[in-house]
């Protein structure tokens, strides 16, 4: 039961809140204890309440779950474990955010509960209306990098926010464009997800276009803004765009030509091509930002960016 339980939570989505951490490592204090232990509770509670309302949509959702071809073999989907079951651990789980949120800021208890409500109208309602699907989940990332910020007392760039915003829209749409392409039996669409009766592949392919080309703009003007320059001495994080322009190639890539998309968090754990880039947009950007922190970082980046 236990591991019904633990798949129930969905540990693997937990990655998503790795959002948080953003104001943290562009507000240059990473390396500080002060700082770090309270992003590092920030995301251990954004897991908990995302893991929250993952359990509220399998329970809303299980009819719908047990004629997907995937989503089947979901603990409640697949009767591992009972609804009855579920909503005790959900109000377990509930109670354990409200204790958490006793130590943490004010105005990051707000961002959370707030986050809750986004989620719960999400669910009961938002999920089946075109459009306003996406842009709920999209909002959901950016209370994460919200959330990031409250934590430690510091604010974002409004280009950092922008940058989250199409970001996330573009891995929203671009789910939805990957069920709409995998879904064998177009007449039980109603039954798996009745908001992609509204979509359509083309239609999807459109607009992941603008959000793939509004997070590249987003992100590039961001490291080159007034702000940016002025808090990190330097222009030279324009040189972090090109891991960013590949990451959403090589994304869409996946999507148009292998027919991923589905799972997002697959495919930034899976491909290898993907968490290269991710991982060298992070080193690159680590040494760019703390060069003056670490010993011998500004002789390095001083030669590579002459």
């Amino acid at each position: 039961m236990i591991l019904h339980l633990i798949r129930l939570i969905r540990p693997k989505q937990w990655i998503k809140n790795f959002f948080v951490f953003a104001p943290l490592l562009f507000s240059r204090h990473i390396f500080h204890l002060d700082y770090l232990i309270p992003s590092i509770a920030a995301f251990i509670i954004f897991s908990l309440a995302s893991s929250a309302v993952y359990i509220i949509n399998d329970i809303m959702d299980v009819e719908s779950d047990r004629v997907h071809p995937k989503k089947k073999y979901r603990p409640l989907a697949s009767g591992e474990l009972s609804v009855k079951q579920a909503m005790v651990f959900l109000v377990i789980l509930v109670a354990v955010i409200i204790g958490t949120l006793v130590f943490q800021r004010p105005i990051f208890a707000f961002v959370i509960i707030l986050y809750l409500i986004t989620n719960l109208i999400y669910s009961f309602k938002v999920k089946s209306i075109v459009l306003l699907d996406v842009f709920f989940i999209s909002f959901g990332f950016m209370l994460r990098v919200l959330g990031g910020a409250a934590a430690i007392g510091v604010t974002v760039s409004s280009w950092m926010i922008l940058t989250t915003i199409f970001i996330s829209l573009f891995l929203a749409i671009s789910k939805r464009r990957s069920e709409l392409s995998q879904m064998l039996n177009k007449e039980n669409i109603d039954k798996q997800r009745k908001v992609l009766k509204d979509y359509s592949v083309e239609f999807a392919d459109q607009i992941n276009t603008i959000a793939a080309a509004g997070t590249i703009i987003s992100y590039a003007l961001y490291t080159v803004s007034e702000r940016t320059v002025a808090t990190f001495g330097t222009e030279k994080l324009i040189y972090t765009t090109p891991f960013v322009i590949y990451g959403i190639f090589r994304y869409m890539y996946l999507m148009h030509q292998k027919n991923l998309g589905e799972s997002p968090t697959s495919i930034v754990t899976k491909d290898i091509p993907i968490i290269i880039d991710v991982f060298s947009w992070f080193i690159f950007s680590l040494i760019i930002i703390y060069r003056a922190n670490i010993p011998y970082i500004q002789q390095i980046v001083d030669k590579l960016y002459p």
